[in-house]
């Protein structure tokens, strides 16, 4: 009982703390409310948690979305208030809370309620990262948050490039950061598909090769795809300038000899996989599928209606297409 049976497929591993192990240990510490734990865990990541942080921003998002964090965050925020660490998981914490609070739907569907309680949170973590940028105007991380709090709060493109511009003076090839940035810069943040694209290219020319920049192509061709509608949709990501923009992206980073496999992973191959099959280009999404396995992005995918279900039919017809 309970054994998988042979042929019947291996369910999808789509919990980000199970798809990269060495993340477990974070997960851990946060369920039991452990502040020395989880800050050990953040010491312990290689490089400078300051100004070389992504692997400490990844992290610092992922944590975000345990459960009931807040509680051993608030608290380790008050025995230590002068660490920068403390209150910028607390502050990712926080946006986390807003963001579902609000909920998916468009902004004409967030009811006013929602609208002021994503708001609250969303001031919170702000007022928290405005005292860690003053005192430490190159903590990364920091600043890195203060790109989800810009956006959410509204406070316009000069803002949210005026704080993206600040955190590359110390890291500027943050792809993580980028990527917030590149939300911002598309026309429900305020800007257009023109700078979105413009971004993600200048983004992903500039990075070392086999970097995950190129993913930001990825993501915003995706992003100007859900914009449409119907046939425009469905026509979209089949454009032969489209697909080579993808495989271009695609070669000089994930795929590239250069790469590495980190926290990012599976995020990347995600992203990939899908626009490419969704624009019909099964080949090109071979490679891709075949780096995740059973392993897939929930939060790259969700927005495919039966995510579930189109992975599984993208990723057979993958495997039989000759790239």
């Amino acid at each position: 009982m309970g054994e998988s049976t042979v042929g019947e497929p291996r369910p999808l591993v789509t919990e980000p703390f199970d798809a990269v192990p060495a993340l477990a240990p974070l997960r851990d510490a946060a369920w039991d409310g452990d502040w020395a734990a989880v800050r050990a865990f953040f010491e312990g990541i290689p490089g400078d948690g300051a100004t070389g942080g992504e692997d400490v921003s990844v992290a610092a998002a992922l944590l975000a979305g345990v459960e009931r964090t807040e509680w051993f965050l608030e608290k380790a925020v008050k025995d230590r208030p002068a660490d920068p660490l403390a209150r910028t998981l607390l502050a990712e914490r926080y946006v986390r809370l807003g963001l579902r609070a609000r909920g998916r739907g468009p902004a004409e569907s967030v009811s006013w309620d929602a609208a002021r309680q994503c708001h609250d949170w969303l001031c919170k973590a702000e007022l928290l990262l405005i005292e860690v940028c003053a005192e430490q105007p190159a903590y990364v991380p920091a600043w890195t948050a203060r790109l989800a709090t810009a956006c959410g709060l509204g406070l316009g493109q000069s803002e949210a490039r005026r704080r993206y511009d600040r955190l590359a003076e110390h890291h500027p090839h943050h792809a993580h950061a980028q990527s917030r940035l590149l939300r911002q810069l598309c026309p429900e943040g305020g800007g257009s598909w023109e700078a979105a694209h413009g971004f993600a290219e200048e983004c992903a020319s500039a990075a070392p090769d086999g970097s995950h920049a190129g993913v930001l192509v990825a993501e915003a061709h995706l992003a100007h795809r859900a914009a449409l509608d119907g046939a425009e949709a469905e026509e979209y990501l089949r454009s032969t300038a489209v697909r080579d923009e993808l495989r271009r992206a695609a070669r000089a980073s994930v795929l590239h000899p250069d790469h590495r496999r980190d926290w990012r992973w599976t995020d990347s191959h995600s992203a990939f996989a899908l626009v490419f099959s969704l624009g019909g280009h099964v080949g090109d999404a071979a490679p891709h599928f075949a780096a995740l396995g059973d392993t897939v992005s929930e939060s790259v995918w969700r927005h495919v209606p039966d995510w579930r279900t189109r992975f599984t039919e993208y990723r057979a017809a993958a495997a039989q297409a000759t790239p």
